[in-house]
């Protein structure tokens, strides 16, 4: 695959269950940067590990940084991911559709995901390029984080498949 993979950002994720779990997810789709933002129970997380099976080099590879700004550093575009709709200054796109321009950025993408309690709070949404929302059962939209990721990166790869596929 030609398209540079995204980056997972999880934003004070809780569980180490839960991270493993997204490193597994990534693994399935192709995906190896995974970044964490000042994980609750700190890191590495003795949890995290059974949960990541086959993706057991993501989580002995994942960042860990204090800030938003530190683990984007070297990011051009970002995704927040949500299950809430917000009133904030930031567009707004489906799983889908957000896929075209992050393989059209040029740059590094990256895939901004909050904690598993309560989501990204409105502060981290504004840091992000745009707010992404899966059209799910409304009343009961949210997702394990681990669904989260694989969600978005199997949309991702699909997306680059169709890509190289139709420059080839």
């Amino acid at each position: 695959m030609s398209a540079k993979p995204p980056v997972i950002i999880l934003v004070r994720p809780q569980l180490g269950e839960n991270i493993g779990a997204a490193a597994r997810a990534m693994m399935n789709c192709g995906l190896s940067d995974l970044r964490l933002v000042a994980p609750r129970d700190g890191w590495p997380n003795p949890a995290a590990l059974p949960m990541a099976a086959g993706g057991a080099s993501i989580i002995e590879n994942a960042g860990v940084f204090d800030s938003i700004a530190d683990a984007a550093h070297d990011l051009t575009f970002i995704a927040a991911l949500s299950a809430r709709r917000r009133d904030l200054p930031v567009r707004t796109s489906d799983p889908r559709g957000v896929m075209a321009e992050m393989l059209s950025n040029g740059g590094r993408a990256g895939l901004m995901f909050g904690p598993e309690a309560s989501g990204l709070d409105n502060d981290d949404v504004v840091r992000a390029d745009c707010l992404v929302t899966a059209d799910l059962n409304p009343d009961y939209p949210s997702l394990n984080l681990a669904q989260a990721v694989l969600l978005m990166a199997w949309e991702w790869r699909v997306a680059a498949h169709s890509c190289e596929k139709s420059s080839a």
